[in-house]
């Protein structure tokens, strides 16, 4: 496998990609690379003011329209919309370990937006996906477990890098799934997941405690760039890698260069996957769609 960089990216002309979170992070620079080199790219964003903003400052064929991840009604609203081939979709919007909340349908916040959210949009656009699906976990996915008997934190207290871990973990899942049920069928479509190692975003908020500040700290002081962190979803998304590949950087501190990396065996669990995926289409009412071979 060679080397990923921006220099090896390929002329995108022709194709459509569509990011979550684009206005911001990581979501960002996939967005701006994506269409400098040739790729018309749907920023999907839940705030349309800062999406146009982000826009504004790119170049190439940008299309900004509003998706709320946590709200199930616009997600199908947003799907609606796209009457187009889409090439590429990035799942890439994502909260990291904010006090509780809830979505506009009743799930944990970061479950709700991080993976149902992202489950029921790539199944609804499904039928137009004709390339790769890349849904962005984490290395927190190794901290999570999935509790079927509260996946909305309803019983338990409150943790929300334990809600965080299962919600990375279930992207995964997901993806695993996904590209299984892909296969099963014939499609010629992808499903992969990545991760950007230690980036510095906007996910990475001072905590208030000493300890946890300091720890911040630490964290934010080794943490590479939005740039770099990119690199490894951009290369989950066109570089050669086979489907279900979860892709991160390499190397001492994750500081190399994007790779095939290896998971949690929670990650690799199948039957897990599928339990999952069932109770997924339960709550969000969506489901991959029988009888279509996408792409």
């Amino acid at each position: 496998m060679t080397s990923f960089s921006l220099s090896s990216m390929p002329d995108l002309s022709g194709r459509t990609a569509v990011v979550t979170g684009a206005n911001s992070g990581l979501g960002r620079v996939c967005a701006r690379v994506l269409a400098a080199h040739g790729a018309r790219v749907v920023l999907a964003v839940r705030d349309p003011t800062k999406g146009a903003e982000a826009a504004r400052a790119m170049s190439g064929d940008l299309d900004v329209r509003t998706l709320d991840l946590a709200d199930l009604a616009s997600v199908r609203a947003f799907a609606e919309g796209i009457d187009e081939p889409v090439d590429l979709l990035l799942n890439n919007a994502g909260l990291m370990a904010p006090p509780l909340g809830r979505t506009a349908d009743g799930f944990e916040l970061q479950f709700g937006t991080n993976h149902l959210g992202h489950f029921a949009l790539t199944n609804l656009l499904l039928p137009r996906l004709r390339k790769r699906v890349v849904t962005v976990s984490s290395t927190g996915h190794r901290t999570g477990s999935i509790d079927f008997s509260d996946l909305n934190w309803e019983r338990r207290p409150y943790r929300a890098m334990a809600a965080y871990g299962q919600s990375k973990l279930a992207n995964l899942l997901f993806t695993a799934e996904l590209d299984r049920r892909l296969t099963e069928v014939g499609s010629q479509v992808r499903a992969t997941s990545a991760h950007p190692g230690l980036a510095a975003t906007n996910l990475l908020r001072a905590p208030s405690g000493r300890r946890e500040a300091l720890g911040h700290r630490l964290f934010t002081a080794l943490a590479r760039d939005a740039e770099h962190g990119a690199m490894s979803i951009l290369f989950a998304a066109i570089g050669d890698v086979p489907g279900g590949s979860y892709v991160g950087p390499a190397g001492v501190l994750q500081r190399g260069a994007p790779a095939v990396v290896g998971r949690s065996r929670a990650a690799r669990d199948g039957d897990l996957a599928r339990r999952l995926w069932d109770v997924s289409e339960r709550l969000t009412g969506t489901s991959f769609p029988v009888g279509v071979v996408p792409g």
